[in-house]
């Protein structure tokens, strides 16, 4: 499992190159059976101009892991995936250090899944939590 999750993680590292991703330094760093993380520095990069981390970054961090976890867990060979809703709420402001956003699958269906989102801190308080509704396409 260990070598299988490494692998996992390392492609969706690989694609973010030249993306929204890493323009933000998101980075993926863990996945288990129904879930995904990812991580992003909170920096001046990221912050409102009062030196906190600005929302749109937060659901940047949110649609990002969202979408990353439909393609881990939806055979992408067969799909596209396309965020179509995204929802959140900011209930704590941070200044520095890392955030963390962990994608959990609330509903799969055939044409659509449902994310959550919780984003935390390092000392894990919830700093947004989000939701996501991506559509899986068929490639043709």
């Amino acid at each position: 499992m260990k070598e299988h999750k490494e692998k996992i993680l390392s492609i969706c590292n690989q694609i973010c190159t030249n993306t929204l991703m890493e323009t933000l330094d998101i980075e993926y760093v863990d996945v288990g059976e129904n879930f995904l993380v990812a991580k992003m520095p909170v920096t001046p990069k990221v912050h409102q101009p009062d030196g906190v981390l600005h929302g749109g970054a937060s659901v940047a961090l949110a649609e990002s892991v969202g979408s990353a976890a439909s393609y881990v867990f939806l055979d992408a060979k067969e799909f596209y995936v396309r965020g179509i809703e995204i929802s959140a709420n900011h209930v704590k402001s941070v200044t520095e250090g890392f955030v963390y956003a962990k994608a959990a699958m609330i509903h799969n269906g055939r044409t659509t899944q449902l994310w959550e989102i919780k984003i935390t801190d390092e000392a894990g308080n919830l700093i947004s939590n989000c939701k996501l509704t991506t559509i899986a396409l068929p490639r043709q």
